[in-house]
Formats: structure tokens, sequence, C-alpha cells
């Protein structure tokens, strides 16, 4: 049924977004320019080979960090996956630069590989294991070392919870446990660390290095992940590989969320009004029906609004428009079915395209597609979306944010063919780059933060949100996160010589700590730019 519109409590609504970011992936030194390749123009396509392992009973963990380098390499230019035992001799020659990611220790290296590493004047990044084998091909440890500078020694096992890079340091998560590459010899005069790792006693050693035209990171910056962690690095050491002439420039966006039939048109046009005085363009999500299907919040009584059925929000986002906001699609209406997925099934609270549920422990746990997950059915439901915008009379959205950046690749698949870009995190599954997504296998997913715009692995431009939103109070055993923990982020983020600095908002938190963080990332540098200009 429909009815009048009524605002639910703040503290419950929106909340499962936090929790998406326990599913994002699992400093000061300056670089020295002279070991770099020369700067060059960027006339030719730019052509990026990512080669990873399959073997061993962890050999699906390549793929995945295959997928997050490619992911990245993504905003260079085009990607080309392989497992490195599909090496062709001459594939590092065909590239701008090569990435291998060393994922399972001895993995086979076909000598073609190998070789041709050794030969190109190509960039080449390399990641944690079987960089042994590089060495032996050279003639040994001595042998490299008298090429490069430096050999590989042994992995250090340090709870190392900081990597410091460009006078910025990183965190890195001491649950890994794998180690980080050490390193005898090490000639400072002929080899650079990109990056220093930070034991807890306060020594230092590297953590990347470079020499000629091979950099070495010695673990894979992909494992254990986080908002400020290190892989935030990885993602400017591909400019020197890629792009080493792109000029430093530092843009930020904001983007309100969970904008629905319910939304206070009064909270929606202050806030508009604000970001306007400041000159900051902005997003907002939209989704055009919201549903309580089991009475949640509505005394037990099921409640449909329609976006059409509610002028005073209509004219509201109008409004918002109108003072320098763009309108995304944001799904039809933020929720599943009749059922709670994962809370009590409201939209802006569950999920829409995907199944979760609460396990004992109070961790949101991924349950897979819907069961009539398909092309035509994602499609109908943005076409029904799209409809009810229209009918409402809005302009069309022009861009598509899924509701808790969770989906099927199906669903992703059918996005792209109704939008050319989306604005989210994003999950990708073990199988993904074979064509045979795995959903649940044993939770073998991954999430990822970019720090650019990038064209990922389901073919479509993904705008960048990096910096997660404000959370005053802890849910799903995330801890809250202020004005100052955002803006924290976004000044870690200036390592990133072209990156930005992005944040998602909830309306309903008032105007506060808007303010906070929107002055917070302009006292940095940042400058805010429309997302529809990207």
């Amino acid at each position: 049924m429909t009815g009048a519109v009524q605002h639910r409590p703040a503290e419950a609504r929106g909340r499962w977004r936090r929790s998406i970011r326990a599913a994002a992936m699992v400093v000061g030194l300056s670089l020295s320019v002279g070991l770099l390749p020369a700067a060059r123009a960027q006339t030719a396509p730019v052509r990026t080979l990512v080669l990873y392992d399959t073997t061993g009973p962890y050999g699906w963990l390549g793929e995945l960090y295959a997928i997050a380098a490619a992911n990245l390499a993504g905003h260079f230019g085009t990607v080309t996956t392989k497992p490195v035992a599909a090496y062709v001799a001459g594939d590092v020659g065909a590239h701008t630069a090569t990435i291998y990611l060393g994922s399972t220790y001895d993995e086979p290296m076909p000598a073609a590989f190998l070789t041709d590493v050794l030969q190109t004047s190509k960039p080449v990044i390399w990641a944690f294991d079987n960089i042994w084998h590089l060495a032996g091909a050279a003639g040994g440890s001595a042998a490299f070392a008298t090429t490069f500078g430096w050999a590989p020694h042994v992995f250090d096992t340090s709870a190392v919870a900081r990597v410091d890079y460009k006078g910025t340091s990183f965190t890195r998560s001491t649950l890994n446990a794998a180690g980080i590459m050490s390193y005898v010899p090490f000639d400072p005069a002929r080899a650079v660390a990109v990056a220093e790792a930070v034991r807890p006693d306060g020594s230092r050693f590297p953590w990347a290095v470079r020499s000629k035209h091979l950099t070495y990171l010695g673990e894979v910056p992909f494992a254990y992940a986080g908002l400020d962690d290190r892989s935030v690095i990885f993602s400017d050491l591909l400019f020197d590989a890629l792009a080493p002439g792109t000029p430093t420039r530092h843009r930020a966006l904001v983007r309100l969320e969970d904008v629905g039939p319910d939304a206070d048109p009064q909270r929606l046009r202050s806030i508009a009004d604000y970001l306007s005085n400041q000159r900051v363009p902005f997003t907002f999500g939209v989704y055009p029906i919201y549903k309580d299907p089991l009475g949640t919040y509505n005394n037990g009584t099921p409640e449909t609004i329609r976006l059409v059925d509610t002028p005073q929000v209509v004219s509201a986002l109008k409004y918002m428009i109108s003072k320098g906001g763009r309108m995304i699609l944001h799904g039809l209406t933020h929720q599943y079915s009749d059922v709670a997925n994962p809370y009590g099934g409201v939209s802006g609270d569950d999920f829409e395209f995907f199944r979760a549920h609460i396990d004992a422990d109070n961790y949101v746990v991924f349950d897979g597609p819907v069961p009539e997950d398909s092309v035509a059915w994602a499609q109908g439901r943005i076409d029904a979306a799209l409809a009810e915008i229209a009918a409402a009379g809005l302009p069309k959205p022009t861009i598509f944010e899924f509701p808790h950046y969770a989906a099927s690749a199906l669903d992703y698949q059918a996005v792209a063919t109704r939008f050319t870009t989306r604005y989210d995190r994003t999950l990708y599954f073990t199988g993904q780059l074979s064509g045979n997504p795995r959903y649940v296998d044993n939770n073998r997913l991954i999430g990822q933060f970019f720090p650019y715009v990038v064209r990922d692995v389901y073919g479509t431009k993904v705008l960048p949100e990096n910096l997660a939103n404000y959370e005053p109070t802890p849910e799903n055993n995330n801890p809250p996160r202020l004005p100052a923990d955002i803006v924290a982020t976004a000044k870690r983020n200036l390592a990133v010589r072209d990156g930005f600095a992005s944040f998602f908002y909830h309306p309903y938190n008032g105007l506060g700590p808007l303010r906070e963080i929107v002055s917070g990332i302009k006292a940095l540098g940042y400058t805010f730019v429309d997302a529809g200009t990207l």
C-alpha cells in the first residue's frame, strides 16, 4: 500500500554500508627519478599485461589479486590478464608494462617469461613470491645483484604495521603473517627503496625497491588491505610504469546516499544550499520506491511509497539539481522481496541484488545472488527504476550505484547495457577471469577501493569512492568513522599523484559532520569536481 512519508530513526538507516568495509581487500622517501624510465609523451595506447599464479591450495588467490591489479591498470588503458603459466615469449615486449603477482610459493615459471623480464627495457612490477626464480635465471643471486643492486634474501615476518611512502605513513594489518622480502645485498647507489616497512622496534627495511626497469614489492599489496592501507602505494606506483609524465592534481567527490521517497525534503534542501555555497558539486543516489514489507518501521503494517506520490521530495530533488547536484540511480527499492536481507527488509537498510545474513558474531555474511538472478531480471529492475524516475518528472540518471555495493557478475553485465559508468565499490569473485564466477566459494571474493577513475574487469567505468562515510556509532564489528578519520584518509591519498578523495554521506546526519569533512578535505588542497565530467 502507499502512505504518508514516515522517517525512520537515523541510527537504523543505511547502516549496512559500514560493514561493507570489512569486505574490502583482503613513509617518507623521495623517488629517484634517475632510476625510472625516461618520461615519455603518452602518444601510443597504454597496454598492461597482468600475470598471476594458479597452482597450489591457494591458487585461487592469484586470480583475485590479478583482478585488483587489472582494475587499477584500467585507469591507464587496456589490460590483458593471464596465468603466468600461459605466458608466451614476447608478451612483455608487446605491452607498455607488465605486472606479475606472485601469490604461490615456487609457482612454475616459464623460462620465456624470466628471460623477457631480464632482457626488456619496459617497466616490470613484480610482487612477492618467486623473485628467486628471476635471480636464478640471471645466473644466481650474485649475478642478479650485480645487475640490479639488490638480491632477494628471506621473508621478514616481523609484525609490520606501517609502511612509509613519499612522506606518508600507511597502515598494514599485522594479521598478514606471510612476511615481507628482505634483501642481501642492497646497494643504495644502484637501487632505490621506494617505500619502507617499519618494524615494531622502529627499524626499517625496503617494502618496495626499484632499479633499472624492475620494481619489486616484497609482498602482495592487496592482502588484508583497508582504507588507509599500503595498497594505496601500489596505485601510485602504476603511474611510474604506465604514465610517468602525469602531473600532480588532487580532486574530490561527495555523494549524498540513500535518498528515497521517505527522505526529509527540507534537510535535502539545506544540504544542497550548503554545498552550493561552498562551490562543491555533488551527486545524490536515489531509489524511487520505498518499501517496508514487514512493517519494521510502521508498527507491523507493510508500507510502500513511490517517489511519484511524494511531490515535496521530488521538488527537493529538482532543487538539488538546480544547486549543482547530479542524480544517480541507486537501485529500484534498495531492498529485496519481503524478507530480511540482512536486516528488516526495509529500503536503505537491505541489499537489493545480493543475499546476505548476519551471523552469531554480528558479521554480515554474503550468501550469493538472489534466486531469480539473471541479466534480464536485473535489467527489469533497472528499467522499472528509470520508469519511476521519469514518471516523477526527473531527468534520467547516467550513473548507477549498486545498493550496498553488492551484485552478481550477471547484474554488473546488466548495468553495462544501460549505463557506461558506475559510482561504487565492487565485489569481484573467484573464477571471474575465466568466465565462471563462483559467488560464495568459501568467501573467495574481493572488494576494492579505487583512488582514481578506472575501467574494471566488468568493462564499466567506475568512479572512485575511497574514504567511506561518516558513521557516529559502531555497527557489525566496525568502529565509528568520524570526520577526522575521513580527512585523515584523504590526507594519505595525497600520495597518489592524480588521485581523489571521495566519500559519501547520509543526509539524515545533518550538516555538522558534513561541514567538518568538506572543510577538512578542502584544507588539504583537494578541489571538488562534478562526477559527470569524469
